[in-house]
């Protein structure tokens, strides 16, 4: 058995176990991830991340990040948060602004005044093999068969794959049924998460996210970015957008092409702890 010491924190309500890996030693198998996530019996959680040693010096940091159900993923946008703001409170680094590597690539998370964190995100990446999606190539819009019925929608990479699926009204959206299919459709091969999106205004939407592996989340940091950029891309959002999640409201930008996307959000320490695994 060992004792791990351990930050809850949380982006909006997406919550998360995060761990310093640097200065403890730390090998977690699924079934201990499960447990630690696990809301009646562990910690409780969305996601567990991990802070590493960089392994490049391009970096400051890496960044891993394991679902509720033991998986490890790619990207998580509000993690890439409280990543941050978990370095800072930590005394791991004093930059206002780190270099952290992800499983696909590097970001750049700085931190504002007020517990605002603004990161920027990287390039969208819309080819289908980067999600990756089962489809002849690039398209604003793809048509998806599933439970007897056939959906629109846009498909994205910010890191991690997303599907985006535009609805009238976000409270009555199928997300509990549509999103676990989406999530598992055979033509995304690894999964991927379904997004919700309502569009209030050019400028304003409102989403929900169901997570791969994690089920519905108060909010998604990728998801968010994701549902942004599919929005750009059916010319019906402006470069600078608030977007709605039921936990609260994150502020995208993105000039479009291949500039990044820039996601701006609290970062919110809950408690310190140790736990027996």
């Amino acid at each position: 058995m060992q004792t791990i010491r351990f930050s809850k924190m949380q982006g909006l309500g997406n919550d998360f176990v995060v761990i310093d890996a640097i200065n403890q030693q730390i090998h977690f198998s699924p079934e201990q991830i499960r447990f630690l996530a696990d809301r009646h019996f562990g910690v409780g959680c969305d996601q567990l991340l991990l802070v590493e040693k960089a392994l490049t010096q391009a970096a400051d940091f890496g960044y891993r990040i394991f679902n509720a159900d033991g998986g490890e993923v790619e990207q998580c946008g509000n993690g890439a948060r409280c990543f941050a703001r978990f370095v800072r409170d930590q005394g791991l680094s004093d930059k206002d602004e780190i270099a952290v590597e992800t499983k696909t690539g590097i970001i750049y998370p700085r931190l504002e005044e007020n517990s605002q964190v603004t990161v920027n995100m990287g390039a969208p990446r819309f080819a289908p093999a980067d999600l990756p999606f089962k489809a002849e190539g690039p398209e604003s819009s793809y048509m998806l068969s599933l439970l007897d019925e056939v959906i629109s929608i846009g498909a994205v990479s910010m890191g991690n794959p997303h599907a985006v699926y535009r609805v009238a009204n976000v409270d009555t959206a199928p997300v509990e049924t549509l999103g676990p299919a989406i999530s598992t459709h055979a033509n995304f091969p690894q999964g991927v998460n379904a997004g919700f999106m309502q569009i209030l205004a050019p400028d304003h939407i409102r989403l929900r996210v169901f997570e791969r592996g994690a089920g519905e989340t108060l909010a998604c940091g990728t998801g968010a970015c994701a549902a942004m950029v599919i929005g750009v891309n059916w010319g019906e959002l402006a470069d600078t957008v608030k977007v709605d999640l039921p936990g609260g409201q994150l502020l995208i930008r993105w000039l479009g092409d291949s500039e990044p996307v820039w996601m701006t959000g609290p970062a919110t320490h809950v408690f310190e702890g140790k736990i027996d695994i």
